[in-house]
């Protein structure tokens, strides 16, 4: 009775909906008083239209900035008047929603109910019995309920735009899942089109030859009906949401006509005829008969019956699939969908109870077989308590009637056949046109997405609902393509296989968002569980498996394609907020956080780089280099400082150098920092860059090329930077290229590019890029350096950081053919052995080098002509004691500490004549080279600003070829140990 009054409720509701109407209002969005808060009448209290300008079509307010409220005056707004009608406007939105509820669970019901239930269900009933049978029911609800659950969870987890399963899914795991997935979803939403309306073809066809009547022939008869009512179909489609939720109003009032023709004919007392065929009205002796299972025929196994009834579960993502036409889909969606379950799940139970407690599995539909006597003897079955002798067809396996041998055992029981025959048409043509509502939609959203080339054509709207014409046409023709097959058989098993998957990536969506812990899943539902989620995901999943094995290996394998599409190739430049992302960073946060407690050791040195670049595109050279030796292989951070009063939107160039660097394939993170030099803004980035032990050890930073037009001041500030490197224990590297690093120094890049000729190879810092629109510019670091040499004047021993970095250059692509030679230091007579041993230090650390050269003429003088380039080069910034009259040279050391005195320059003329000695020799041996490194000197404490940068610019001029100052920590960063 509690089944017959709740079907009875909903049959009213629905009388009253279907003629009261279903038009919605205007859906204008009243304007928002403008509140402001009580510190200032600028700045706003909290508002709706700040938080969403990430909704399409809506207009974008901004707060006002921090400056603004800091610098502008008090504006005073006038008050505005609140709308009197508010009540009438609520109760009209009430109205609305209770009817998008309801259009939700309807529709959800009238895909969930199908052929199964009229055809399937009683014969189920007659294998498995009663008791296996509600097993049964209750393993397939079990999934389908905590799919609906995760449904639940992700629709209230923000506003849910058209494209319903595929839209969850894409925001939630991301394009890579989602695109694959909303692809295969409306692909099988539109073959369950052709899939329910061979369905109905097959039962029109059946009904027209129990008159005798036939158009062509069987097969032929199925293709002629179904291209028919599938174009029936798509005109009610293009009559709009409203004509189409008419058509399904009216499917669903014939379905519980047919249900309560059913239970009433279950309370009817059976004619003799219609016990001749088994159904006898409820029974004890029937009931305790039908409890356990008889198994027959090759479908004979719990399994196999399994399969065959969970298709009727299906069909719970029909209301989602609509969440473009619902008002408010975070409400509608869960109500809808869990009260749609709910009902067909009565519903499913009260069939298997009523036709297994009222009809025998076995009957032979003749009335001879009814006993006049009373006796029993030799009688099988509980239908000899009623009468009734069957024995004989049980026997001889020739029974046509009864719970196992009569498909439409529903007709039976019911009051009228025909109602039932009526339900069996509204079930099939209700789902058809479910379904082909919903591919086209789940299709339309896929299109704008612009995940698919090739695709946009079809998610064209029309209308004031945005009705995609475009993708009913398409589903029309994939649909009219399958039902000329007709062959359910055929396409069954994909649909089947292809709607798990999509219970299975739903579950698996919500369990993913559940335990990444992200701040932004905060769905308003709350009576769903991780778990839950979890055992709904494997379950469809293997699942999938026991239906239809290759049918679950072709939708895994097409669906493994589509990511791999989405993920290598086309890469959709879009930010959905997904589960992913949140996962990415609780997996490096928690990585990270592990690292702390892992001790450094020497074979798992990396060089964690702090580069100066400034702005990035501006040295896009010195990026390149970095990135060659720290890809995939260690940390890069490029670093800008900034002088305060020249500071720009923050965020906004932030997120124009990353995007800058994603584009140029350079795996770096970019910070900026304000600080009022050089010096300052490198030491407090040294401080405070990295996370535990994810923290730079050694700075990159340009040689400063202009150094000798630049001020004192900046060459002090310069240096000071170095000697700051060395005593926070970074390693350092200096990178010198032949033009400069920065592009902008440049006026004309083409007239850098047409002089590339007269070198003896392209080795200019920044080649133009091939396309002149973009900013990424060419650099020799971007080239192959083909079978060129990489040399290495390893002057002193830093730890090896010199060897490392070559050894990483060589593991890249465009540098892997290059060669390595290492110059050392030596005498004539102990030449032979200095190499030998040189060459055996490096086979131990597994370095491959093709020569080693030891040089013995570093004692010997430089040329004239360079020392005295040399002298001219410091010469401005020299202190001579003979030009000091009244002032003492310390008295100018202190306003001037970067110049250089005569007693300083005497102290370290040594040093530079042995500078200007190895720049001679670096430029015999290295012309024709494609890098150069050169270990750096320490200066001692002593060293005057201009005399050390004199040093560094001696050693690397005049190379044709980018030149790189290394010098590492003084740890080892190279061994050859196990341990």
């Amino acid at each position: 009775m509690q089944f017959q009054t709740v079907m009875v409720s909903l049959f009213i509701n629905f009388f009253f909906l279907f003629f009261t109407g279903t038009k919605s209002e205007s859906g204008q969005k009243d304007m928002e008083l403008r509140k402001t808060s009580i510190y200032n009448t600028i700045d706003m209290a909290p508002q709706l239209d700040y938080y969403a300008n990430t909704l399409p079509h809506q207009e974008i307010k901004i707060r006002p900035s921090l400056d603004v409220l800091r610098k502008t005056f008090e504006v005073r707004f006038p008050p505005v008047e609140k709308r009197s009608h508010c009540c009438e406007q609520l109760k009209q939105k009430q109205k609305r929603h209770f009817f998008l509820f309801f259009l939700s669970q309807m529709r959800c019901m009238l895909n969930i109910w199908g052929v199964i239930l009229f055809l399937r269900l009683t014969w189920i009933t007659s294998q498995a019995g009663i008791v296996l049978g509600l097993v049964i029911i209750a393993l397939a609800v079990s999934v389908t309920t905590t799919t609906a659950l995760s449904i639940s969870a992700i629709a209230t987890n923000g506003r849910v735009k058209s494209g319903g399963t595929y839209f969850m899914i894409s925001r939630t795991l991301g394009p890579e899942l989602g695109a694959s997935i909303g692809l295969i979803f409306s692909l099988a939403n539109a073959l369950a089109v052709a899939l329910h309306t061979v369905g109905f073809s097959e039962v029109v066809r059946d009904l027209m030859r129990s008159y005798g009547t036939i158009m062509v022939d069987s097969l032929n008869d199925v293709r002629i009906i179904g291209v028919v009512t599938v174009t029936i179909l798509l005109f009610i489609t293009f009559g709009g949401m409203d004509w189409e939720a008419k058509a399904q109003i009216f499917f669903f009032i014939v379905l519980m006509a047919s249900f309560v023709d059913y239970l009433v004919g279950t309370l009817i007392p059976p004619t003799l005829l219609k016990k001749s065929q088994g159904f006898f009205g409820y029974d004890r002796d029937i009931f305790i008969e039908n409890l356990t299972p008889s198994w027959r025929g090759p479908d004979g196994n719990f399994f196999r019956q399994f399969a065959i009834f969970f298709p009727a579960c299906t069909g719970i993502l029909s209301g989602a699939n609509i969440s473009g036409d619902l008002k408010d889909p975070s409400t509608a969606i869960p109500k809808g969908t869990l009260m749609a379950i709910f009902c067909t799940t009565l519903s499913y139970v009260v069939i298997v109870i009523t036709s297994g407690a009222s009809t025998v599995r076995d009957a032979s539909g003749n009335m001879t077989d009814l006993m006049t006597g009373n006796s029993t003897s030799g009688c099988l079955g509980p239908a000899c308590k009623l009468g009734w002798n069957f024995t004989t067809c049980v026997q001889s396996q020739a029974c046509s009637q009864g719970l196992a041998n009569y498909s439409q055992v529903m007709g039976l029981i019911s009051g009228s056949y025909y109602l039932i025959v009526a339900g069996v048409f509204a079930a099939t043509l209700s789902s058809a046109l479910g379904f082909l509502v919903s591919a086209p939609k789940i299709f339309q959203c896929l299109c704008k997405d612009n995940v698919y080339p090739y695709i946009s054509f079809f998610g064209k709207g029309y209308g004031k609902n945005n009705e995609p014409l475009r993708g009913y046409i398409l589903t029309y023709l994939i649909a009219v393509a399958i039902i000329l097959v007709a062959q359910l058989n055929i396409i069954a098993p994909i649909i089947s296989n292809f709607f798990l998957c999509s219970y299975c990536l739903i579950n698996l969506s919500c369990f993913h968002a559940s335990i990444v812990n992200s701040p932004g899943w905060r769905p308003a539902f709350k009576y769903y569980n991780k778990w839950t989620a979890l055992y709904g995901a494997m379950a469809s999943f293997a699942l999938m498996f026991a239906f239809t094995w290759w049918a679950a290996l072709v939708t895994w394998f097409v669906i493994s394609l589509l990511f791999i599409y989405i993920t290598y190739l086309k890469k959709p430049n879009v930010n959905w907020g997904s589960s992913i992302q949140a996962s990415s960073y609780n997996m490096a946060l928690s990585f990270s956080v592990s690292l702390t407690d892992v001790k450094d050791h020497v074979k798992n040195f990396r060089p964690q780089c702090l580069v100066m670049t400034g702005p990035p595109k501006q040295r896009p050279a010195l990026v390149d280099f970095v990135g060659c030796f720290t890809k995939q292989v260690s940390l890069m951070i490029c670093g800008n400082i900034m002088e305060p009063d020249k500071q720009t939107q923050f965020q906004d160039s932030t997120d124009q150098y990353v995007k800058w660097l994603n584009k140029r394939k350079v795996r770096s993170f970019y910070t900026q920092f304000t600080a009022n030099t050089l010096r300052d803004g490198v030491r407090y980035l040294m401080q405070a860059s990295g996370l535990g032990k994810l923290k730079p050890n050694t700075l990159v930073i340009g040689f400063k090329s202009n150094w000798m037009e630049s001020s004192p001041t900046s060459i002090d500030d310069y240096i000071h930077t170095i000697y700051d490197t060395f005593d926070a224990n970074y390693c350092l590297c200096i990178l010198r290229m032949m033009d400069g690093l920065d592009i902008n120094d440049h006026a004309d890049f083409k007239a850098i590019e047409s002089n590339d000729h007269q070198l003896p190879e392209k080795n200019s810092a920044n080649d133009i890029s091939e396309n002149s629109k973009s900013d990424q510019v060419k650099t020799v670091f971007k080239n192959a350096g083909g079978t060129k040499t990489i040399d290495v004047y390893w002057i002193a021993d830093d730890g090896g950081l010199i060897l490392l970095v070559p050894y990483l250059l060589t593991r890249r692509k465009c540098w892997r053919s290059c060669k390595i030679r290492v110059f050392i230091l030596g005498d004539e007579e102990n030449m032979m052995e200095s190499r030998d041993a040189m060459m055996a230090l490096l086979k131990r650390f597994r370095i491959n080098v093709t020569d080693v050269v030891v040089m013995t003429d570093t004692e010997r003088s430089p040329q004239p002509k360079n020392m005295n380039r040399f002298l001219e080069t410091v010469a401005p910034y020299r202190l001579y004691d003979e030009q000091q009259e009244d002032v003492s040279v310390q008295e100018l050391k202190k306003k001037e500490p970067w110049k250089i005195s005569d007693k300083q320059f005497e102290a370290f003329r040594l040093k530079s004549e042995r500078k200007v000695r190895l720049n001679e020799i670096i430029r015999r041996n290295s012309q024709n080279t494609t890098l150069v490194l050169v270990s750096l000197p320490v200066p001692h404490g002593d060293c005057p600003s201009a005399l050390y940068i004199a040093w560094l610019d001696t050693l690397t001029c005049g190379l044709h070829c980018p030149a790189v100052l290394v010098r590492g920590n003084q740890e080892n960063v190279l061994t050859f140990y196990c341990q």
